[in-house]
């Protein structure tokens, strides 16, 4: 009974709902994965990137392509499915991101400025970074090294990215 009530409250939805509400079920039942970007194109192909709290890996992409292509009909709407991983390079777009980075180092560009630094806290308002800078000293020649940080709110954040060091 419950398989034919779910039957019929998929009938009453689009496409995109639809596909929309099963990634949303797939996600609960894995509470450490969350979703980063949704589209479907003219062609019905169905692209999903995820993330999560402790990386995403192969299989994770499979069960959630597994859970939501087992719930679609392709006599109903021919389709096709691609779920993949944010990759490292992939700008940061949710504070469930930034907090996962906190301890990693940073490539921010706000509207004056990019900075290179280590993220040390994230909230749901914003992140703090720090970094050393060489400046000049304050009484005498030459320079010296200087703490810095600064916390910025995420609606100063025009774009943030992992930097990867080797």
């Amino acid at each position: 009974m419950r398989h034919a009530m779910r039957a019929s409250f998929y009938k009453s939805m689009t496409f995109k709902e639809k596909v929309n509400q099963l990634i949303e079920e797939a996600l609960q039942e894995r509470p450490l994965l969350f979703l980063i970007d949704f589209k479907i194109d003219d062609a019905n192909k169905i692209s999903i990137t995820i993330d999560g709290d402790n990386g995403v890996n192969l299989q994770n992409c499979i069960d959630l392509s597994r859970a939501i292509e087992g719930n679609l009909d392709r006599e109903e709407n021919d389709f096709s499915i691609e779920v993949a991983s944010a990759g490292v390079s992939n700008p940061l777009t949710l504070v469930r991101q930034y907090k996962k980075n906190i301890g990693r180092n940073l490539k921010v560009k706000t509207a004056s400025e990019q900075i290179e630094a280590l993220l040390t806290n994230a909230n749901d308002d914003g992140i703090t970074l720090e970094w050393k800078a060489r400046e000049p000293k304050k009484i005498g020649k030459g320079k010296e090294t200087v703490e810095k940080s600064v916390n910025l709110p995420y609606s100063e954040i025009k774009e943030a990215t992992v930097v990867i060091s080797f």
